[in-house]
């Protein structure tokens, strides 16, 4: 996350979880929680990082753009319900591991020297986040890796995901993967 950037905010949200809000000076926001910081009078986006999941996301006039599930707890090691969830390595119930893979239900770190990504991230309040594998996770699903994730808020609202998979095998063998953005849109009429 780049220290010129002064839009983004470290702080606590519901049930004492660590999340990363992100402002946009024009009315925008995209935030993971209902809640609004001190400073509403930005645009939000708030990440959390139990799960890398971005759970509100606001027009300039403030009209919620995610759907968040009223039965959200915010409780690890459950899934948010709703927003964007960061579906790894697996995706659906084919294969393995449980539903969606288990990238949705474990703790993410600000990645503070993040490698250069390839869009541009000029003007944009934004955060990067990194899952590693843990020891734990290799005995269900025996790879090594590093998941990235750029959450980035445009000046004119627009939220922008980029994320990259990294394969750390010391052995140099191959994996598959699936991966998806689990996007809950709100919807007012269908």
């Amino acid at each position: 996350m780049a220290s010129e950037n002064v839009y983004v905010e470290h702080c606590k949200g519901v049930n004492g979880l660590d999340k990363v809000i992100l402002r946009e000076i024009r009315g925008c926001s995209a935030e993971t929680t209902q809640i609004l910081s001190s400073f509403s009078f930005f645009p939000l986006k708030q990440v959390y990082l139990d799960g890398g999941q971005v759970t509100s996301w606001k027009n300039e006039f403030r009209e919620q753009l995610l759907f968040l599930s009223s039965k959200a707890t915010f409780k690890p090691p459950n899934a948010i319900r709703g927003g964007i969830q960061i579906c790894f390595p697996q995706f659906g119930t084919i294969g393995s591991l449980e539903q969606h893979g288990f990238a949705r239900n474990r703790l993410w770190s600000v990645d503070r020297d993040p490698p250069p990504f390839p869009a541009n991230t000029s003007h944009r309040a934004f955060v990067d986040l990194i899952l590693r594998h843990s020891e734990e996770e290799v005995k269900i699903w025996p790879h090594r890796y590093e998941c990235r994730l750029r959450v980035a808020l445009g000046p004119g609202g627009d939220l922008m995901l980029t994320s990259r998979i990294r394969n750390t095998n010391t052995d140099g063998k191959s994996f598959t993967f699936t991966f998806a953005y689990h996007t809950y849109f709100s919807v007012t009429d269908i």
